[in-house]
């Protein structure tokens, strides 16, 4: 991944969610807030903006910057525990809903983690999530499988900004909860025929 553009370990989380979402913000620099991001911001800044402390042989580090150039990643961890009798590095992200029915913030972990790894020459093999909702801290084991997942997803992210293209829009439930739909417009866009009108003009005059 030298020499490629490093991905940010959100946009992880916003191609599981939309292809075209993450391309309207980490291609074409777009962004627009509605309760959700504005309550998720809110959340991490105030976990971001703590002081580092220790606590019973844990050093506690928050807002720590990762960047990862071999592995192609970069971004900012909520929370990064050390514990110093077992020398354990163990990433801790904050989310505000409750726990997903896929494995994507498994996956945004794991790519902390990965990050972690790279720039300290250690093993990771914990994470955590923390759920606002719930109020629910839970371990995640970063085994194989999710290490392959993260990595999958990470090749796929990079070739998206190789290609430099904004997907087509996919309607679908996941509309009604993105930021961006008055930006995005996905019917008025899944429904626009100009393009194939001049195609077909094209192709008309070419008979």
């Amino acid at each position: 991944m030298l020499g490629a553009r490093l991905v940010n370990i959100s946009a992880l989380q916003h191609f599981a969610f939309c292809q075209r979402q993450c391309a309207l913000i980490h291609l074409e620099q777009v962004w627009q807030e509605n309760f959700l991001t504005a309550h998720g911001r809110q959340l991490h800044e105030r976990v971001d903006n703590g002081e580092p402390e220790t606590r019973k042989g844990v050093r506690y580090e928050r807002g720590v910057v990762v960047s990862a150039p071999q592995l192609g990643l970069t971004g900012k961890l909520d929370l990064l525990e050390h514990h110093k009798a077992s020398y354990q590095y163990i990433p801790v992200e904050y989310k505000r809903g409750k726990p997903k029915v896929n494995d994507i913030d498994k996956v945004q972990l794991c790519a902390q983690a990965l990050c972690i790894e790279e720039m300290l020459a250690i093993e990771v093999k914990l994470g955590t999530l923390w759920y606002w909702q719930t109020r629910k801290r839970i371990e995640i084991e970063l085994d194989t499988n999710l290490r392959m997942q993260t990595k999958d997803l990470i090749a796929q992210v990079q070739q998206l900004f190789i290609n430099g293209r904004t997907p087509s829009p996919t309607i679908g439930k996941h509309c009604k909860a993105c930021s961006l739909s008055e930006i995005c417009q996905p019917e008025l866009t899944h429904h626009d025929a100009s393009n194939r009108y001049i195609q077909a003009l094209f192709n008309t005059e070419g008979e």
